[in-house]
């Protein structure tokens, strides 16, 4: 039986009740499985809009086997190719980002234009037809302010996310906003662990003291379920949303992405050790009142996202192997907004470098834990872990799909 017979057959065995068996976390052969019909099929986040604000400004992502450029070329549309040079293949940018007017391969020459077309190629005699060798495009949209790509030949389709997501995102302006703050770390968990610790706060308040200042456990609001019965937060809905700011719930068919709008602890604004804001100037000019909660999406496999009246988070995570996972956070503030007079960015970054640090180490012992034989998971809690059951029965849906499609 090949890997992905035996993936599908052990899809169909599952407990629905209890966390997935161990091969899910540590095969190698699931992870590539994974890597074919997840990440090299679905939209990925991959970073903002503002982060490549000028023609010929770039940033470049790793995903799995494929590097990536993200540009913005001359007539300023943002771009995806593939950073790899059609001579003999050599890797074009190996930075993580900057700015240039043409897309120079630092092995033989071969120069592209930033829309990947062929500029110039030395001595390749008088045959040759630079037409025919153009970066390889990879499929890219702009929404809200954050950019998407999908590697797929024909990627799903981008429409329902977008007409979703973007009146969400369109009050918070993030297109005219700066990063801050950008932290990496790598979590030596698998991507799955690391989705499943984000998608419950049953862990957090034995593990996370500065976020639980600001952020309820309550699983109304950090869940999937409940929120829409809570008359609490159904008065704030209806009350952000008299001032139009679109809040209520909302979760994708398929269950692969969430938009809301979710109250901080009262009395609290931001994600700060005192709950007040981190930032002075407001996030948007649109957006004048301080206590808009936080405006949560989620979109699976790769990004979680905080978006607050005066500064809002992001969260990119990439897997490295069957047991690494890459997460990036970027810190966005109003693009006028000055460090040391708006905002201290050790009081506004504390918190979530704190919190992140902390899963990065529960995430970890996670991970040395399934990879035991004896590992045998007990239930999900039914009052806190129903969000971490709405991920394991997307992706075990959505696996599966893929699986039978290609059978």
């Amino acid at each position: 039986m090949n890997a992905r017979d035996a993936l599908l057959s052990r899809l169909r065995l599952r407990k629905p009740e209890t966390a997935l068996d161990r091969d899910f976390y540590c095969s190698p052969a699931d992870y590539q499985v994974e890597l074919d019909l997840i990440w090299y099929r679905d939209w990925l986040f991959v970073g903002h809009d503002c982060e490549i604000p000028k023609a010929g400004n770039f940033f470049t992502v790793q995903i799995g086997e494929y590097p990536i450029i993200v540009l913005r070329d001359r007539d300023g549309a943002v771009r995806a190719l593939h950073n790899s040079c059609r001579h003999r293949g050599s890797r074009i940018c190996a930075a993580e980002r900057g700015s240039a007017t043409r897309l120079v391969c630092p092995y033989h020459s071969w120069t592209y234009h930033l829309d990947g077309r062929l500029f110039s190629a030395r001595d390749m005699g008088s045959n040759f037809d630079k037409s025919k060798f153009s970066l390889k495009p990879v499929h890219c949209r702009s929404v809200g302010g954050y950019i998407w790509i999908s590697l797929a030949a024909t990627p799903p389709d981008f429409e329902p996310v977008a007409k979703q997501m973007a009146p969400y995102f369109l009050p918070h302006k993030l297109e005219d906003t700066k990063i801050a703050f950008e932290s990496t770390i790598i979590e030596k968990a698998n991507w799955k662990l690391v989705w499943e610790n984000n998608r419950e706060c049953y862990h957090c308040s034995a593990n996370h003291p500065e976020l639980t200042r600001t952020f309820t456990d309550d699983p109304t609001v950090t869940g999937v379920e409940g929120a829409m019965a809570n008359p609490k937060i159904t008065a704030f809905w209806d009350r952000w949303e008299s001032i139009g700011l679109p809040s209520k719930f909302q979760l994708s068919a398929n269950g692969q992405y969430r938009t809301a709008r979710m109250p901080l602890i009262d009395g609290t604004v931001s994600f700060t050790m005192d709950g007040t804001a981190a930032v002075r100037r407001p996030l948007s000019d649109a957006v004048t009142e301080a206590n808009t909660g936080t405006l949560l999406l989620f979109h699976y496999p790769s990004t979680w996202n905080h978006v607050l009246a005066d500064h809002a988070l992001s969260f990119r995570m990439l897997p490295i192997s069957p047991s690494e996972t890459m997460l990036t956070t970027k810190w966005l503030v109003h693009k006028d907004a000055v460090e040391g007079v708006d905002y201290d960015l050790a009081r506004m970054t504390e918190v979530w470098l704190a919190t992140n640090d902390a899963d990065r180490r529960i995430c970890q012992e996670n991970q040395i834990g399934v990879a035991s034989p004896a590992y045998d998971p007990a239930p999900y809690s039914p009052i806190h872990e129903g969000g971490v059951t709405q991920f394991v029965n997307w992706y075990c849906t959505h696996l599966e799909g893929r699986l039978r499609e290609e059978a």
